[in-house]
């Protein structure tokens, strides 16, 4: 919050909460791809992936694990590297959801707000927010997995493992057991007193091809169970 010049309480919307574009090349044209990609695929979908980089890795990292729980499915990945969810935001005001149907949606964003700004985790909660509001005006017959943000940093003490921590209880209090399903994780990749292994996350951030093998099962029980 700040204070205007007539000293009137002025509440500074969240970077997380505005929707914003990015202009790297790279990322346009993913943009413009993915545009043409739903105006082809056939729907409904099953499954429709929204998120960041680990999202994104489904096509690199997770591959495999894509082709062997995947194929029989229609399922769309709508991550892309780097996104924080105001660029998501913009993607999905911006047609890349539009006139679909899908059944289930998996979300999970925020990982790049709490790393790249360092955003708090009240604000990376109203970006998410902001996110879930948009798909259930957009997507009302579809039910959304509000995934858990992964855990990042190797110990329960690191500031970026704090951050997310704090990220996710407050995410999870958008999960209404209805229409938003809320599917937490994380402990499948962490050691019993909470640590993270590069044999897990070599990067302390990103999962392994083993890791996505167990997000895909767990998303496919959940999508199941409906």
């Amino acid at each position: 919050m700040d204070f205007d010049s007539k000293s009137q309480l002025r509440v500074t919307q969240p970077l997380a909460t505005i929707a914003t574009s990015r202009n790297e090349d790279w990322w346009q044209t993913r943009h413009q791809q993915k545009l043409a990609e739903i105006q082809i695929i056939h729907q409904p979908l099953d499954i429709l992936f929204l998120g960041d980089s680990i999202t994104h890795a489904w096509e690199v990292e997770g591959e495999k694990s894509w082709q062997q729980h995947f194929a029989h499915l229609q399922v769309c990945n709508l991550g892309y590297a780097g996104d924080r969810t105001e660029h998501l935001l913009w993607r999905i005001q911006q047609g890349e959801i539009a006139n679909l149907e899908a059944k289930t949606v998996v979300l999970l964003i925020g990982t790049n707000n709490a790393g790249h700004r360092l955003d708090s985790p009240q604000d990376i909660a109203a970006g998410v927010e902001a996110i879930l509001t948009e798909l259930k005006q957009r997507l009302p017959h579809s039910k959304i997995i509000l995934m858990a943000i992964f855990p990042r940093s190797r110990n329960t003490n690191k500031p970026m493992r704090r951050r997310v921590d704090a990220t996710n209880l407050l995410l999870k209090e958008f999960a209404d057991g209805k229409q938003v399903i809320w599917l937490d994780i994380n402990h499948h990749f962490l050691t019993e007193d909470g640590t993270l292994l590069e044999s897990v996350m070599p990067d302390l951030l990103h999962p392994n091809d083993l890791q996505y093998d167990i997000w895909a099962k767990e998303v496919l029980n959940n999508f199941d169970a409906w």
